[in-house]
């Protein structure tokens, strides 16, 4: 567990305690624990809301949509712990103190992230969903990465990766539609918290990369193969989950209809593709696309005063 996690769980275990007649608003979480006000570390708990989540859990019990979102939510945990460690490699070499603010915060931010997708990936085993193995598969990449890249080719895929979640995660939060898809309610909420922070740090893993000399080359090369291997992988494990599955089995023209419907939704249109193309301009930085009045929006909504999310901050 690395030193932020420690203190988020001190944090936890201090305030459990204390009786408390509400959650603590976001404002007292950011004093509590680390990070910046541009990157703010959040403690959830969204056991509660994930408790009755059932096999096909996207809207209107879409199948090969469900089996896609199992797929993500698995890679999280472990791909996310080495976003951490790659960045944290880095911490010598950082002489700015916001950006030292801000990998706290992103340090934070993630080590939440893993903690509440494994918790979600648990009940997605129970479901049937090869959750466990995907992983372990992600673990092993990772290990094998960081076993013969450096620091800077780690961090030039940690930074391309977190160009991928904040193409999903502005995507998520700024369309409708999108959120949409999710038909579960906690497994959607779940996603546009992991959103939200997701775009308040997407620059942080870009600008430490940045600090320790990468280059445009480095940063061009890792990208493409990011689209190989994010795509291809994505696709295999959803393959190998949708075989698994009894009921997809013996349904297998409803199966094909949930597939052509990917073609309309809305992670998969011209606009999202471009978005992800973006980071192949020359002189490329993430914070380009403006989204500050995107995330003060969801900062109200979700942990605003009355938010939607305020009663599962951690108490």
């Amino acid at each position: 567990m690395t030193k932020t996690a420690d203190k988020i769980a001190d944090s936890r275990v201090a305030t459990d305690e204390e009786p408390s007649a509400a959650a603590p608003s976001s404002a007292e979480v950011k004093r509590q624990l680390p990070g910046s006000d541009l990157v703010p570390t959040r403690p959830m708990e969204f056991d509660e809301w994930i408790a009755d989540l059932p096999k096909y859990f996207a809207a209107d019990g879409d199948i090969v949509m469900s089996h896609i979102l199992s797929v993500l939510s698995s890679v999280f945990p472990d791909g996310e712990d080495f976003f951490v460690r790659s960045v944290r490699a880095a911490a010598d070499d950082i002489t700015d103190p916001a950006l030292a603010k801000d990998v706290e915060g992103f340090i934070g931010q993630e080590s939440m992230h893993g903690r509440e997708h494994r918790i979600l990936n648990e009940k997605l085993a129970e479901l049937g969903y090869p959750t466990r193995e995907i992983c372990r598969y992600v673990r092993a990449v990772t290990a094998f990465r960081e076993r013969f890249q450096g620091k800077k080719g780690n961090l030039g895929f940690t930074a391309a990766l977190e160009h991928y979640t904040a193409a999903l995660a502005e995507n998520l939060l700024g369309h409708e539609e999108a959120r949409a898809e999710i038909g579960h309610p906690g497994f959607r909420y779940l996603l546009m918290w992991h959103a939200l922070e997701e775009s308040e740090h997407k620059a942080v893993a870009f600008d430490v990369f940045r600090t320790v000399g990468g280059g445009e080359i480095m940063r061009q090369v890792t990208m493409w193969l990011t689209h190989l291997t994010f795509v291809l992988e994505t696709g295999i494990w959803a393959a190998i989950s949708l075989s698994r599955d009894g009921y997809a089995r013996r349904h297998p023209l409803q199966v094909a209809r949930s597939a052509w419907r990917l073609r309309r939704s809305p992670f998969t249109t011209k606009e999202a593709v471009q978005q992800l193309f973006e980071y192949h301009r020359r002189g490329f930085h993430p914070n380009d696309r403006d989204t500050t009045e995107m995330i003060a929006t969801w900062r109200e909504k979700l942990f605003g005063s009355g938010g939607e999310l305020v009663e599962l901050l951690a108490a």
